[in-house]
């Protein structure tokens, strides 16, 4: 299943979201079909690519506060590139250990693979013998959630 961009009646893009999220917006008629894919169809609904809402959102929240921490937003901030190794990241590291007192901070967590989490374990980076590819940063609302528009 694709994503299909979700655009503001001003024309900027808010998000993405899935083609069956689409097709509930199509029938709440929240939005209109801006881009389809030719020749295919959902029912009496051309199959959207790009959907435009029919009333304005306001986005200054978008831009207001920095955004909850948690794990996905951290993924997506490092863009699921390992910290240490710069291999895939499937999990979050943090960089002075929970056990430690360590936060759940966007300033105290990386991305990082499994393998060098483990290898890491209840030490610092200096500890470990690691060091940090990056530093970690907090990202905007913009950036933790739409990266991939």
């Amino acid at each position: 299943m694709t994503a299909v961009v979700v655009l503001n009646t001003d024309n900027t893009a808010l998000h993405s979201v899935s083609v069956q999220h689409a097709v509930k917006m199509l029938v709440r008629q929240v939005a209109t079909v801006e881009e389809a894919l030719e020749g295919h169809r959902i029912g009496p609904y051309p199959w959207p690519v790009v959907l435009r809402l029919l009333r304005y959102v306001k986005t200054t929240f978008l831009y207001a506060r920095t955004p909850a921490w948690s794990k996905r937003g951290v993924l997506r901030r490092d863009q699921h590139r390992c910290a240490y190794c710069d291999g895939t990241a499937d999990t979050v590291d943090h960089v002075l250990p929970q056990s430690r007192g360590g936060p759940n901070t966007w300033l105290n967590t990386v991305a990082a693979c499994t393998q060098c989490n483990n290898r890491k374990a209840n030490r610092t980076p200096a500890e470990a013998v690691m060091t940090l590819a990056y530093r970690p940063t907090v990202p905007t609302w913009r950036e933790a959630y739409h990266r991939r528009l």
